[in-house]
């Protein structure tokens, strides 16, 4: 009995453009070593940041129902000492 594999190719056709940008020069040579390290190209690192960038804000994640049932919907003073507070608190408990 003989089998038969067959192998089907599908090209996508993905249209790529050329974008000539100026940077200083460090910044080029760390975007290199970080592209490097992350084993991407300089170019697709930058087209994955651009991407992230533009897209929709819909593709966010969405806060599941149980964090939103725990959340107190109380906000925090900007210039609230929690320092200060526990402090306060534990000279409290321990009088």
């Amino acid at each position: 009995m003989k089998i038969l594999y067959l192998h089907v190719l599908l090209k996508i056709k993905v249209m790529d453009s050329k974008l000539t940008l100026k940077l200083n020069e460090s910044v080029i040579e760390r975007a290199k070593q970080y592209a490097s390290s992350k084993r991407l190209s300089l170019s697709r690192l930058i087209e994955n940041y651009l991407d992230s960038l533009t897209q929709d804000k819909e593709d966010e994640f969405e806060i599941s129902p149980f964090v939103k049932s725990i959340s107190s919907g109380k906000s925090i003073p900007v210039d609230f000492d929690y320092k200060k507070e526990y402090v306060d608190y534990l000279d409290k408990k321990y009088q």
